[in-house]
């Protein structure tokens, strides 16, 4: 690391501890490690986005990020937790080296599936306290993520519930032949202005069949364990795939409001004139 770097970090860190102190911002002065939450996990997506942006805006919001990690230790210090960023620094790079044997160590390896196998068996040496491969993996997750990191996890000991791409395809295939049978109970289509998830023009229409949910999330597991076997992250996948949606139905609308149409008053055939005039252009 560069000299003029680490002096750059302990300046940001001095400034931390100089709001934190007595005298400094009132706000910064009453963060706790949970009031922070909400900022961290805001901060994170910022980062993600500038990742997908190209790394457009980047070094800012890791800095942000590094921001929040400093406030964090900041906390931790002034409430006698016995830990500031130097003993986190510590601990991390203890735990690098010991999970990286074939780098500082003699252990070798034949490429990126051995670093994994190892990477999760010396895991499973320091963290004696867990009782399972999962624990770890935060529930708060997105769905999606969560799900990866649950089937992964057991994969990389040997337990795949869907170990080829044509299992994968099998789970995806029954679960969607099991939705289909149950479509014939669907509720009645909404009436337009409706969102029939929350509410409906009748009380019949508000009925979900029966199992709908469960087989619903058998489809969506599935297809995250297709998407594990294809290498594609599955989170990454539908958000890719939303943000076209969602660009061209801002098309749609743009189009709407230069012909000073209201898409209230459009019936679907409209609707679908509009939508693939929007996809041409797009």
């Amino acid at each position: 690391m560069r000299e003029d770097a680490v002096d750059s970090l302990r300046a940001l860190n001095e400034v931390v501890e100089r709001l934190r102190a007595p005298g400094g911002c009132p706000w910064d002065g009453e963060q706790t490690h949970a009031s922070l939450r909400p900022y961290l996990l805001e901060e994170t997506y910022e980062v993600l986005e500038a990742v997908d942006a190209g790394g457009a805006g980047l070094q800012e919001e890791l800095g942000d990020v590094l921001l929040q990690v400093l406030m964090h230790c900041a906390i931790a210090a002034e409430a006698g937790d016995g830990f500031d960023i130097g003993n986190v620094a510590d601990t991390t790079r203890a735990k690098m080296i010991h999970r990286h044997p074939h780098v500082f160590g003699d252990t070798a390896v034949d490429g990126a599936a051995d670093v994994v196998v190892n990477w999760e068996r010396l895991k499973r040496i320091e963290k004696k306290e867990r009782l399972s491969l999962l624990d770890g993996i935060p529930r708060v997750l997105p769905a999606l993520a969560f799900a990866l990191g649950v089937q992964k996890r057991p994969a990389r000991v040997g337990f795949d519930d869907a170990p080829t791409i044509a299992d994968a395809v099998v789970a995806l295939t029954a679960a969607l032949q099991r939705l289909t049978a149950l479509a014939g109970d669907a509720p009645a289509q909404p009436v337009r202005g409706e969102d029939w998830t929350t509410t409906a023009a009748t009380p019949e229409a508000r009925q979900v069949p029966a199992g709908a949910e469960a087989v619903i999330g058998d489809l969506l597991f599935a297809a995250v364990a297709l998407a594990r076997r294809l290498r594609v992250n599955p989170e990454d996948a539908l958000r890719v795939r939303t943000n076209d949606f969602a660009d061209r139905f801002r098309a749609v609308e743009g189009q709407a409001r230069a012909d000073g149409v209201d898409l209230h008053d459009l019936d679907a055939g409209e609707w679908r004139r509009r939508w693939e005039a929007a996809g041409a252009s797009t």
